[in-house]
Order: C-alpha cells, then structure tokens, then sequence
C-alpha cells in the first residue's frame, strides 16, 4: 500500500499537513473566537464607571453563544438619558408651530384624557374654538392663545390662569401630561406621527446647541443632541449579545424614529401606546398587567414602567406584571435620568447607570447605593452642578401614589438618610 512505501509515507504526510493547514486558513473569520466587544469612547465618563460597564459587557460576552430568550437584557430610558433634551418636548413644539393638533372629539377636551380637570376643559374650550370644518386642526401655528393654553396644560400642568389641569391619577403609574401629547395624536397614523417626528428630529438636530424656539409667545428649548457615550454603550452591548431595549415616556411612534439613530429596531422600543381604530390612534391608551386598553392609567412611567418591560420584554402577563420578577426574568443593565425611571433601575440585577439631573429619589437610591450595583455620572452635556442641599431622602423625597411627599425607603422598609451630591458637572 502507499501508505507503507518506504520512500513515499514522509511525502504523504507532509501533503496531508498542507492540506489540513489550508483548510484552516481558509476557514471564515467568524468561525475563530473573537475578542469581546470595547467601549471606544472615553470621554465624559466619571470615576470608574466605564471599567465597570466594560467588566459587566465581558462577564457577559464571555458566557458565549444563547438563544434569543436567554440572551442578557439591557433596558434605556430615552429622554436626558440617551439623548440631551426630550424628544416629547420636541414632538409638541413641532406640532403646535405646524398647527397639526386636531380639536377634540365634539369639541369636548375631556375626551382627550380622563384626568383632565373641568377648569382646564373650560380653559382650553375658551383659547381653542373648534375650526368651522370639523376635520381641519387647530390654528396654534398662528393662534397664540390656543398655543399657550395648550403648551401651558402639557408643560406645567396648569392653565395659563394657574388652575391644575389634572386630577384623580396614581402617581407611581401615570403622569397625566406626558400622557396627554400622546392622545393630542388622535387621529393620525402611525406612519403620519413618525413623520411628524422626523420633522422634529431633522430640525433639533440640526440646530445648534443651546438654540430656542418660540411656540405661541413662549420660548423652548430648540435642539436635542444624541450623547456619543451612550451610542457607544448601545454598540458594545448589541456587540456583546444583549437584547437592547428603549422604555420611554413618550409617545411610542415618536420614539422608534429617534431610536432608528443608535440602531434600535421598533420592536425594542417601548413608549406611551395609544389603542387604534380604522387605522388611527384613539385618545385611549393601551394597558399593561391588569390594567385593560382604554383606562389610560398605565403609562411607561414609574412602576409602569416595569409593567409595560415585564409584559413587552419577558411576556409576564396579566397583574404579576406589575410586580418585581425573579432575577432570571429581569433586566441585567438599566439606564436612566429621571424619578420616572426608579422602578425599572431598582429591578436590574447587575449595573444600573444613573445620570444625575439631581431628581431626588432617583438620587437618593442611586447614592445610597444600598446593594453596590448603582453608578451615577454627570450628563454628557451640559452636566448639572452640585446640589448645594442634601436630597431630602428621609423626609420628602418619595412622591406616593396619591402625590403625598414621604420618605424613601429601601426593600427593607428602613429609611434612606439624606444624601450629599458628590457627581456632577465642575
């Protein structure tokens, strides 16, 4: 046989050898084990905060390959967190300048939220008479006084003479206001509000920083930027296998289109979900856990915020999706700015990154920091100085479920103590 031929077997051998060695060169470069992705930016992160994200992004990577239901979970807020300035805010300066608010259902504002007090019914009624044609919108374009009675009920909460706009609502579940330029949508596509949100995004981003806008006879802030670290973080993650979601308080059309911009799908976005009809948003609302469609009282915010994650996120269905679930079922990484983002920073079982628009109970859990897994940075841009007075973590810090002002308290029930700002902007 050829293989025992005396002269012969050293040449085989060696053309065997050239052959396995060249079928491993030509092996595809994916098939070799690849280094886990690093964070590129460096800049504007405090501390050690960016050793600790890249420590968490490896423990991960380096558990390798999963299923889609088993990969690691990392969850953003969007406004002040992923981008400086809110694309809410945007979204309603943009529509009030370009007159595309249509008037309420009969005229009637109460049908464009059940919390809407009848002070601000009337208040609104008498700045925004309903247009001769009942399917045009409302002239805030050029009707100041429609304008600034409707941006005063959003932005403050309040009619332009001072009267409270909202009532009856479960602070930990809802914020009324945020609500409301979600049901000021009534009326429109899906397809037409993302319009409308390119228009918005397109002129923010290409204004300058620090430019205004003037809406009726108030001035706004003008632009909104993405924060370069936290495009990075996006990439490192999605790079390292995590399943990356956006849950933000604003409408959900609206925040797909500014999400598109760190390359977060639709279907990982997460927002304030009106229910449709024909086609067309509704002035209702979609539920969560045991909150049905239509009874607008569980928005992404707060302890809603958790809801709308644990039913969208890990399929938890009916009311133990208002509840924390075992840490297998929950987010590993959370990212937020706001009180509004607490519930879902609490339930991350690794890091949980706060930027600090010094918001007292977000604050004063990030600082107390009662379990180590909490980092507090300044905001990329325009960070906040020091808070000159300690939070109020013992006393007021903790708004309840009826809007009382309590103390915050750990798991344990125990009092958080007043808590110094030590990170911010110089």
């Amino acid at each position: 046989m050829l293989v025992n031929h005396p002269i012969r077997r050293p040449a085989v051998l060696a053309a065997v050898t050239a052959v396995v060695a060249g079928l491993l060169t030509a092996l595809p470069a994916q098939a070799k084990p690849a280094a886990c992705p690093t964070l590129r930016t460096t800049e504007g992160w405090y501390g050690d905060n960016r050793a600790r994200l890249q420590r968490l992004i490896d423990t991960h990577c380096a558990a390798g390959a999963r299923t889609v239901r088993t990969r690691p979970v990392a969850v953003f807020d969007w406004d002040n967190t992923v981008v400086k300035n809110d694309v809410g805010d945007a979204t309603m300066y943009w529509l009030l300048r370009n007159s595309r608010i249509r008037p309420p259902e009969n005229g009637d504002w109460t049908t464009t939220s059940r919390h809407l007090t009848p002070r601000a019914a009337t208040a609104l009624t008498e700045a925004c008479p309903a247009p001769a044609r009942p399917a045009r919108t409302l002239p805030t374009g050029t009707d100041s006084r429609c304008a600034d009675e409707i941006l005063s009920v959003y932005a403050d909460g309040a009619t332009t003479a001072g009267a409270p706009a909202f009532a009856g609502f479960d602070h930990r579940r809802t914020d009324p206001q945020y609500a409301w330029l979600a049901q000021l949508l009534r009326g429109w596509t899906r397809d037409q509000v993302a319009s409308f949100a390119r228009a918005a995004r397109a002129e923010n981003l290409a204004a300058p920083v620090g430019a205004t806008r003037q809406v009726g006879t108030r001035t706004v802030t003008g632009w909104v930027r993405y924060y370069d670290q936290q495009r990075d973080l996006v990439r490192t993650l999605r790079a390292a296998g995590f399943d990356v979601w956006i849950a933000s308080a604003s409408p959900e059309p609206v925040v797909e289109v500014w999400a598109e911009g760190v390359g977060i799908a639709p279907s990982r976005t997460l927002g304030i979900r009106n229910t449709t009809e024909r086609g067309r948003l509704t002035a209702h609302l979609a539920g969560c856990g045991g909150v049905r469609d239509g009874e607008d009282t569980m928005i992404t915010y707060i302890d809603g915020k958790r809801c709308w994650i644990n039913q969208e996120v890990f399929g938890v269905r009916g009311p133990a999706a208002e509840r924390v679930g075992p840490a297998a079922r929950r987010q590993v990484f959370a990212a937020g700015d706001s009180d509004t983002d607490v519930s879902f920073l609490r339930d991350a079982t690794g890091l949980r990154l706060v930027l600090n628009r010094n918001k007292n109970e977000l604050m004063c859990r990030a600082y107390d920091n009662a379990d180590g897994r909490w980092i507090v940075n300044p905001m990329f841009i325009e960070p906040r100085k020091r808070k000159a007075a300690p939070y109020p973590c013992a006393t007021t810090g903790y708004t309840g479920a009826d809007g009382t002002a309590q103390p915050v308290r750990r798991s344990d029930g125990s009092v958080v103590p007043d808590q110094t700002d030590s990170v911010y902007g110089s």
